[in-house]
C-alpha cells in the first residue's frame, strides 16, 4: 500500500510539472492542453489518495 501511495504522490508531482511547464517553442500551441491534463492528474490522484487514507482510517477503527 505504501508503494502505491508513493506512486500516486509521484503522479501528483508530475501533474504540477505539467501545469508549471514553460512554453517551449514547438510545444507552445499545446500549452493549454498540458494545463488541463496536469490539473486533472492533480485532482484525480489527490482524490484517490484521500480515498485510500479514509479507507485505511476506518479499517483501523
Amino acid at each position: 500500500m505504501d508503494r502505491l501511495a508513493n506512486l500516486f504522490l509521484a503522479c501528483i508531482l508530475a501533474g504540477f510539472a505539467l501545469v508549471h511547464m514553460p512554453g517551449i517553442s514547438f510545444l507552445a500551441g499545446l500549452s493549454s492542453f498540458f494545463h488541463i491534463v496536469g490539473a486533472l492528474a492533480i485532482l484525480v490522484f489527490s482524490l484517490v489518495l484521500l480515498y485510500l487514507g479514509v479507507k485505511a482510517l476506518f479499517k483501523e477503527l
